[in-house]
C-alpha cells in the first residue's frame, strides 16, 4: 500500500488510461480475423497476413517512436500517437475493402508502437527503480481488467459481424488523449531536457547493437511471441472454421476473457515467484508452458479440456511478458530508456511470422489436421528456448542482468 501510495499521478493516469483504452480496443480488434473470415470471405492466409500487417510496421517504427521520444521529448510523441490512433480506429470503422483493412492496420501498429515504448518510458521516469516491478505490472493488470470486459462488450456489439465497435475505441483514445493533456501540462513531465547530451538514431542502434545480451533475449521473445499471437490470429479462426464448435465466435470469446481472468488472479502469486530468479528464466519458463499449450490444443475436442489448456497458455503469457518490461529497464543505459523500450517492437516480428505461418498452415492442414497445425506452431515457438538459456548463461557469467532479489534500492 505504500508503494501504491507513493505512485506518481501521471502514472495514474497511464494507467487508469490503459484500462479504459484497452477495453475499447479489445471490443473490436480481436474479432477482426473472424470478421475478415466469415463477412468478408477472406482467406486465412490473407487474414493472416492483415493482422501481421500491425506488427510489421511496428517493427521499424517502435524503435524510431522510442527514440523520437528521447530526442525530443515523450509529451510531443505520446500526444500526436494517442490522437492519431483515434483517427485510425475510425478509419476501420469507415472500411470497407480488404486493402483498406491492411492500411488500417498498418497504422494502428504504427501508433501503437510510437505510443506503448514512450508510455513506458515515462512510467519508468517517474517512479522510484524500487518500484516500478510493481508499476509495469499494474499496466499490465490494467490491460487484462481491460481484457476480461471489452470481448463480453464486443460480443453483445455483434464485433464479429460489425465494425461498429471500433467507434467505441476512437472515443476512448479521444479521452485517454485528453487527460494526457491536461496531466502532462500541470507536472510538466515529457518535454527534452537540455542538460542531458543529444543522442544521434546511429548512436542509439550503436549501443543496442553491441548488448549481446539484450539482442539474444530480443530473438528468444520473437519466437516466444510468435507463439502467443496465435491466440488472436490462427486460434480465432480455427474455432470459427471447425464444424465440432459451435458459435465459434462466442467461444472465442469466452476464451478471451477466461484469458483475461486468469492473468488477473495468477499475476501477483507468478510475480512473487519470478522475483526470486532472473527476469530472463521467466520468459524462459513462459515459453515453454506457451509451447506445450499451442501442442495439446491438437489433442481435444472438449470445451472444458480448450479452457483448460486456456489457463495453462495464460499462465506462460503472465512469465512471459510480467517480467519483459523489467528484463528491459535492468539493460537500459542512461538516457536510452526510450530507445532500449523501443527496441522491444522488433519483437513484433514475431507477431507477423507468427499469424502469417498461422494462416499457412491452416490453410494447408485445415481444422482435420490439428496435430500437424498446432505441432509445428509450438516448435516454431519452442525454437526461441535455446536463445534464452543462452541469455541466462551469459548474464550469470557477466553480471549483465541483476537478478529480482538484489534489485530492492520493476
Amino acid at each position: 500500500m505504500n508503494t501504491l501510495r507513493m505512485v506518481h499521478p501521471i502514472a495514474w493516469n497511464i494507467i487508469i488510461g490503459t484500462l479504459f483504452s484497452r477495453m475499447a480496443t479489445s471490443m473490436s480488434i480481436p474479432f477482426l480475423a473472424i470478421y475478415l473470415t466469415s463477412e468478408m470471405g477472406v482467406s486465412a492466409s490473407v487474414t493472416g497476413a492483415i493482422i501481421a500487417a500491425s506488427s510489421l510496421v511496428g517493427i521499424a517504427a517502435s524503435f524510431y517512436g522510442g527514440y523520437l521520444s528521447d530526442r525530443f521529448g515523450q509529451k510531443p510523441v505520446l500526444l500526436v500517437s494517442i490522437f492519431a490512433w483515434s483517427l485510425v480506429f475510425i478509419g476501420f470503422a469507415q472500411s470497407s475493402a480488404v486493402w483498406m483493412f491492411f492500411v488500417m492496420n498498418m497504422l494502428n501498429g504504427l501508433c501503437r508502437a510510437v505510443f506503448e515504448p514512450t508510455s513506458r518510458a515515462i512510467l519508468s521516469d517517474v517512479t522510484e527503480e524500487k518500484n516500478r516491478l510493481v508499476l509495469f505490472n499494474l499496466r499490465y493488470t490494467a490491460i487484462n481488467v481491460g481484457v476480461v470486459f471489452g470481448p463480453i462488450i464486443g460480443l453483445q456489439l455483434g464485433s464479429s459481424t460489425s465494425l461498429s465497435a471500433f467507434y467505441y475505441a476512437a472515443g476512448a483514445s479521444l479521452l485517454y488523449g485528453l487527460s494526457l493533456v491536461y496531466m502532462l501540462s500541470v507536472h510538466k513531465i515529457g518535454t527534452p531536457s537540455t542538460a542531458k547530451p543529444i543522442v544521434t538514431v546511429r548512436e542509439a542502434f550503436g549501443v543496442l547493437r553491441k548488448d549481446t545480451v539484450f539482442l539474444l533475449g530480443l530473438v528468444g521473445i520473437v519466437l516466444s511471441v510468435a507463439g502467443y499471437s496465435q491466440f488472436s490470429s490462427t486460434l480465432p479462426q480455427f474455432f470459427a472454421m471447425s464444424p465440432k464448435i459451435e458459435n465459434g465466435a462466442q467461444f472465442f470469446s469466452l476464451m478471451l476473457t477466461l484469458n483475461a481472468i486468469v492473468v488477473i488472479v495468477f499475476q501477483y502469486p507468478l510475480i512473487q515467484f519470478g522475483k526470486k530468479y532472473s527476469p530472463i528464466l521467466s520468459i524462459l519458463a513462459g515459453n515453454l508452458l506457451v509451447s506445450i499449450s499451442l501442442l495439446t490444443f491438437s489433442l481435444t475436442d472438449s470445451l472444458f479440456g480448450i479452457l483448460g489448456i486456456v489457463v495453462l497458455f495464460t499462465v506462460g503469457e503472465v512469465l512471459m511478458f510480467c517480467m519483459t518490461d523489467m528484463f528491459v529497464d535492468q539493460l537500459a543505459k542512461p538516457g536510452l530508456k526510450g530507445s532500449y523500450f523501443g527496441a522491444m517492437g522488433f519483437t513484433g516480428i514475431g507477431s507477423v511470422i507468427g499469424p502469417f505461418a498461422g494462416g499457412i498452415l491452416l490453410d494447408s492442414f485445415g481444422t482435420t489436421q490439428p496435430i500437424l497445425l498446432f505441432g509445428a506452431l509450438a516448435v516454431m515457438t519452442a525454437l526461441g528456448i535455446p536463445m534464452l538459456i543462452k541469455v541466462h548463461i551469459m548474464s550469470r557469467r557477466k553480471a549483465a542482468v541483476t537478478p529480482m532479489h538484489e534489485s530492492k534500492s520493476y
